[in-house]
């Protein structure tokens, strides 16, 4: 059973995890108003009896997207349980938000995808499941979003469950993934009749290999949006013990062109002869933002062989300055090993095979971590680099977004008493760090998706969830802050500067 303290932080965790909201409580004037609008007014809701008095912001019922009878049931339970009403408040506006709002369609897929009109139907769930004021469905955001009902997940055949959500989540995913790998945000799916996306940036990338933007919305290549679609089939697995949604559909082809586009992206830059190695991925992009495009012609700065798998740009959306990523990498380490363990439990040589590539590859994907990204610190000892390249130059830092260096105990690469875990929690959580947001404010990472000064009250979720403080005072501390940094909203921002409550992004 999971405590009311930690549904609280998953409730919040998955709040700060996608880009913003979309639907909320509607007005006299309209049913159901856009949520982007109406999230940031106060005027005519129910207000906390606490000293923040937040409103509450949940749409009524007949507004809500995916109504949950688990979900009101847990909201109900912890009504008592969170004796602070600011705080429930909190959790109230937070936990449903993403079945609320977000799961802007659930169905099956036609037997022919490419015939959506079909009678012809049959039983493979399927979900989009939007990333907040952006009508589109980012992997690494979807899986984030529905993982944090994770403590509501029961196994059950019926549509319209908590299950079949997962379910969904996880075969429009792999239909995804075999459309584009390398994309990392998707159109709506053809059964769903929901109008396709713009995306202007499609006019100003290069990117290689094409993608299609009727099918795809954007197309950087993160390589944590992969690792994202191993989680979610796994801890859908754990939870449920149902293995029908790795056997029925393409889970196991899906695997396999995972497999084979990142392999494609742990090359050296260089052949042993000094040619320029083929890229499995190249980007480049007409900007003004240098987080918006890579060096040297798309295929970024130059890398040796480490065994890790190169990422163009981090989850924040935001391009590497060396290709190595350790977060993601050490996501991807761990969640290939979870997802083996799926793989393994299928009866064909296809599958087994797969299995033993998916082992071996997280092992030499760890050993190159061990190697090359861990590195002396002057002031903290052995830690974990942000980013390295194999040639001995480190990325000192670490940002809000997921996966992060702070997030490893909690990703379940590391012990959370490792000692160069620690260090690096010690100067991740420091002015040691260059994207450490310091203020009267927020005291948080942030990081150069929105440039220095502005904490992640993400990172501070984070924070709480990786300590190992046992007086409960660092968790105490941070959720107050976090409480206090809503600026009467009671939503969850997505930055704040440290200096001034109302200067904030995203509610």
């Amino acid at each position: 059973m999971f405590s009311a303290v930690s549904l609280l932080l998953l409730s919040i965790l998955s709040l700060a995890s996608h880009h913003s909201l979309s639907y909320a409580a509607p007005t006299t004037s309209d049913p159901c108003p856009p949520y982007e609008a109406f999230s940031r007014s106060r005027s005519n809701k129910i207000l906390s009896p606490g000293r923040h008095q937040l409103p509450l912001q949940r749409p009524l019922e007949r507004c809500r997207k995916f109504p949950s009878p688990a979900l009101e049931k847990t909201i109900t339970r912890l009504r008592d349980k969170i004796a602070d009403p600011d705080l429930f408040r909190l959790f109230e506006n937070s936990y449903p938000n993403t079945l609320d709002t977000a799961v802007l369609w659930t169905g099956f897929a036609a037997r022919d995808a490419s015939a959506p009109d079909s009678s012809d139907a049959f039983d493979e769930d399927l979900a989009f499941v939007i990333t907040g004021d952006i009508n589109a469905m980012w992997l690494r955001d979807s899986a984030n979003q529905i993982l944090s009902y994770l403590p509501l997940l029961e196994p059950s055949d019926s549509p319209k469950t908590i299950a079949a959500l997962f379910r969904g989540v996880i075969n429009l995913q792999s239909r995804y993934i075999k459309i584009s790998p390398y994309c990392h945000a998707f159109q709506p799916p053809p059964e769903s009749n929901i109008a396709l996306g713009a995306n202007h940036a499609y006019f100003l990338n290069k990117v290689n290999p094409p993608y299609d933007r009727s099918k795809s919305f954007d197309c950087k290549w993160e390589l944590d949006s992969l690792a994202s679609f191993l989680q979610i089939s796994s801890e859908y697995h754990k939870s449920t013990g149902d293995m029908r949604p790795f056997i029925r559909y393409s889970w196991v082809q899906t695997v396999k062109v995972i497999l084979d586009a990142v392999e494609a992206m742990r090359a050296a830059t260089y052949t042993s002869d000094g040619h320029i190695a083929p890229s499995g991925y190249t980007m480049t992009g007409q900007t003004n933002r240098a987080t918006e495009t890579t060096s040297n012609d798309g295929l970024g700065n130059p890398v040796k062989w480490t065994g890790m798998i190169r990422s163009t740009f981090r989850p924040s959306d935001d391009a590497t300055i060396h290709q190595f990523l350790i977060p993601s990498n050490m996501m991807f380490a761990h969640c290939l090993e979870a997802a083996s363990a799926i793989m393994a439990k299928i009866n064909s040589e296809a599958a087994k095979n797969l299995t033993d590539r998916m082992r071996t590859m997280a092992g030499e994907i760890r050993a190159g971590i061990a190697k090359y990204g861990v590195v002396p610190h002057p002031q903290f000892g052995s830690s974990f680099a942000f980013e390295v390249d194999g040639y001995g130059r480190p990325n000192l830092l670490d940002d809000a977004n997921l996966p992060s260096l702070l997030s490893a105990t909690m990703m379940g690469f590391v012990s959370p008493h490792d000692e160069v875990y620690l260090n690096t929690r010690l100067f991740a959580l420091s002015e040691g760090n260059p994207y450490w947001a310091k203020g009267p404010v927020l005291n948080a990472i942030g990081g150069p998706h929105l440039g220095p000064g502005r904490g992640w009250p993400l990172a501070s979720i984070v924070r709480i969830l990786t300590s190992l403080d046992r007086t409960g005072e660092e968790a105490k501390a941070e959720i107050m802050a976090i409480l206090s940094t809503t600026d009467g909203l009671g939503l969850i921002h997505e930055s704040i500067t440290s200096h001034n409550v109302k200067d904030w992004t995203r509610p």
